[in-house]
């Protein structure tokens, strides 16, 4: 592993001066000279945790992004999910999204630039995931991206080195249990070194392109789009990032190069090319449905912050909760069905009583020996939650997903949406989904938790409030 932990605040305080000025609207006509439609490829739901009023298919068609063209759209979701999938599945999944998009655009030639959102902590298929889409795509004179960088989440790029802020410390992101996932693990916290651990090498650190907070603050707009567009194509770059303003200064300058583009990034770039006012975070009126029944919060994430955040619920609430033991689920057989009907039958008889119920997963974690293993666990879990979802007799006063996988899962199968709207958040990195009038409960908001967001009562606070 490498570096070493930072007190947060003399970190920041090392970093040259932020010049206070909003470039949004900058952004915004610099863009209009290079770029029709902005279409995000989300890895996971959570992605949407940084914009409002932006729509989110969950289909990939070329018939369903045909149409969202002809909306005229200007950025829009499409949710794959692919972080549950195994490599191969995620790669194909990613070239045949490229050719969907460039045949949907045959009739329109609309100037799309396509970013793959994924993990602030660095979980995801890279960069195979990247190389198919650029294919789909036919990109092969692409400019790779690299910004994780998510401000709500307290994830920042410094010096190159990618961290998490915990307890007013930035903890290099190798030093975190996200790096030990047992899928989607590495022991790099270095950027560069990251890339070429990822590629086995056949990116060198050394050739990683970098911009550095000291640029991004200091030279001018024209200097980093020069240096954009000396990168050649198949170059890898990676973004240094502390605060909005610094991703605002890059968009700029991106907006203003020559090059093709194709980004790997955190939900806060999305955020800056959206250009989007602040709005404020959602109140419980604009969630909670007065219908006298109970609300549903379903937790699949098994990370730490996850797991604090229960404890702190279970302690400090009267919720009604749920634990789905995974040890006995994975060993049910023939008695899955028997165990669907148990906790669905108590969950509906609960929310009919207008009881609020969490349904969580029991917290030790069952490991197999390799990734795909892992990963099919993963996914034989998030399907039985979902199975259970899907048998909801009433409509929730709401609904809450905890966890990636989770939250897409039950957003496709059990509520069958198709095309959502994003209404705002209700935390900061804690999106809420307006479900489509196609989907099961038309209009019911669906709140995307992230697993690794939020302080240990996170949960609590915004069950709390929901209850009221």
């Amino acid at each position: 592993m490498d570096t070493k932990k930072l007190v947060a605040e003399t970190a920041f305080a090392e970093l040259p001066p932020v010049q206070e000025v909003d470039l949004s609207h900058t952004i915004q006509t610099a863009t209009r000279k290079k770029v029709d439609v902005f279409i995000v490829l989300d890895d996971d739901p959570t992605g949407t945790q940084t914009i409002y009023n932006i729509p989110v298919l969950t289909n990939w068609s070329v018939k369903d992004i045909r149409e969202e063209l002809m909306k005229g759209t200007p950025l829009f979701y499409i949710l794959t999910n692919s972080r549950s999938y195994q490599k191969e599945a995620a790669d194909r999944l990613a070239l045949q999204i490229g050719r969907n998009i460039t045949e949907a655009n045959a009739n329109f030639a609309r100037r799309i630039m396509v970013i793959s959102r994924s993990d602030s902590t660095l979980r995801g298929h890279y960069p195979s995931e990247v190389e198919a889409l650029e294919v789909g795509l036919g990109s092969n004179q692409a400019v790779n991206i690299l910004i994780p960088a998510f401000f709500e989440g307290g994830r920042y790029t410094i010096n190159n080195v990618h961290y998490v802020r915990q307890n007013g410390h930035l903890i290099p992101a190798a030093h975190t249990p996200y790096a030990q996932d047992r899928v989607f693990g590495y022991t790099q916290s270095d950027l560069r070194k990251w890339v070429e651990q990822k590629t086995g090498g056949a990116v060198a650190a050394s050739e990683v392109i970098t911009f550095s907070i000291q640029e991004l603050r200091t030279d001018s707009i024209e200097f980093i789009a020069e240096k954009l567009n000396n990168c050649e194509p198949g170059m890898t770059c990676v973004v240094n990032a502390a605060n909005y303003h610094d991703l605002q200064v890059f968009a700029l300058a991106l907006m203003q190069s020559t090059i093709h583009p194709i980004c790997r990034t955190a939900a806060s770039f999305v955020a800056v090319l959206a250009a989007q006012p602040v709005k404020p975070l959602l109140q419980p009126a604009e969630i909670v449905e007065d219908q006298g029944r109970g609300g549903l919060l379903v937790i699949g994430s098994y990370v730490p912050t996850t797991t604090r955040q229960l404890e702190h619920l279970q302690a400090h609430t009267d919720l009604e909760t749920i634990e789905l033991d995974v040890s006995r689920l994975l060993n049910a057989g023939a008695d899955t069905q028997a165990q669907l009907k148990t906790y669905s039958d108590r969950i509906n008889a609960l929310i009919r009583d207008g009881r609020d119920v969490a349904l969580y997963t029991s917290r030790d974690l069952i490991a197999a020996n390799t990734a795909e293993e892992n990963l099919a666990i993963g996914t034989r879990i998030a399907a039985f939650l979902t199975d259970i979802v899907s048998q909801l007799a009433l409509r929730p006063r709401y609904l809450i997903a905890k966890g990636g996988i989770t939250s897409s899962e039950i957003a496709t199968k059990s509520l069958r949406v198709k095309r959502a709207i994003v209404k705002g958040q209700i935390l900061p990195g804690v999106p809420v989904w307006s479900c489509g009038p196609e989907s099961k409960f038309p209009g019911l908001s669906y709140i995307i938790f992230p697993g690794n967001v939020g302080e240990a009562d996170s949960i609590t606070k915004v069950v709390n409030d929901l209850m009221i």
